[in-house]
């Protein structure tokens, strides 16, 4: 029985298969999973891909098509993943009130619910205490949700600098910030982050964290900008650098999806930084971020 009758007849039993070709060094999955039961929660593809040279002549793998078959064979819901990001944080995240109203206060204000999950705010603050960080650059303030996160973790004396674009956000970001305590130690500039950057200097304490979650049009200028602006060794965030996969689709040619190409191109080459992305699935969508180390 050749491979494909095989997963053929497999499939019209009912049962969850995928398969492998034998001579994959690294044994990766290049057939999408495609028979499943009925009602099983989770998002799968209709009929099998198979790569023509390996149905044509499995014993000669051609690299270059195998190379665009590799995918997972599935995700799940967004219902399941949400599900699972909420009973982690169960455990991980205790209830916050300053945190509860920031994010409260800016949905009744009209803010867009775009600020960071629980999750990732609590990733922020874990990188900046791991580091040590004592001046935090934050390019979107939004809310000031991540921006409570961050500050909390802040030594004695330490201080965020976070630009914000929308006059009615950077207030409503000042009123939540204000309730959790942090008045002091978060400063927030109105106005487009682009002309802000440029009056600010690394002076005797340059920025030890830059957290950048603002338009993802201008993601390079503000790369270029928080790396002058950092000591060595600093770290650098740059959120939403996956967009559920858009940015590796070339036809999609929007100003945020290209935005974060200009990025990604630039990292490739500059011999002072380096970088990995970080896919997630959360409470929302299949995202990622970009993570920079200013060497």
């Amino acid at each position: 029985m050749t491979l494909r009758s095989m997963c053929l007849h497999t499939a019209a039993m009912g049962v969850r298969t995928s398969a492998v070709h034998p001579l994959t060094r690294t044994g990766s999955v290049i057939l999408r999973r495609y028979a499943y039961k009925k009602g099983d929660g989770r998002r799968t593809f209709s009929r099998p891909q198979f790569p023509r040279d390996l149905t044509a002549n499995p014993h000669t793998p051609n690299t270059a098509t195998m190379s665009t078959r590799r995918i997972s064979a599935y995700l799940p819901d967004e219902e399941v993943f949400g599900r699972s990001a909420r009973f982690h944080n169960s455990f991980l995240i205790a209830p916050d009130e300053a945190l509860e109203f920031a994010r409260k206060n800016s949905g009744e204000k009209g803010l867009p619910e775009i600020a960071v999950s629980p999750a990732e705010g609590k990733f922020l603050h874990l990188l900046v205490r791991t580091i040590g960080a004592k001046r935090i650059l934050e390019v979107g303030t939004l809310g000031g949700y991540s921006s409570i996160w961050m500050g909390r973790a802040l030594p004695e004396g330490g201080e965020i600098i976070s630009l914000e674009l929308s006059d009615h956000h950077a207030q409503v970001a000042r009123e939540n910030v204000a309730k959790a305590g942090l008045g002091n130690v978060v400063k927030i500039i109105q106005g487009p982050a682009a002309d802000s950057l440029k009056t600010l200097q690394p002076g005797d304490e340059p920025f030890d964290f830059v957290f950048i979650d603002a338009d993802k049009d201008n993601n390079l200028t503000y790369l270029l900008e928080a790396k002058r602006l950092t000591r060595k060794g600093a770290v650098i965030i740059v959120d939403n650098t996956v967009r559920e996969g858009a940015v590796a689709d070339l036809s999609k040619t929007d100003g945020p999806n290209e935005g974060v190409r200009k990025l990604l191109a630039h990292l490739k080459t500059d011999t002072e930084l380096s970088a990995t992305t970080v896919s997630t699935i959360g409470e929302r969508v299949w995202d990622g971020f970009t993570y920079i180390l200013k060497l």
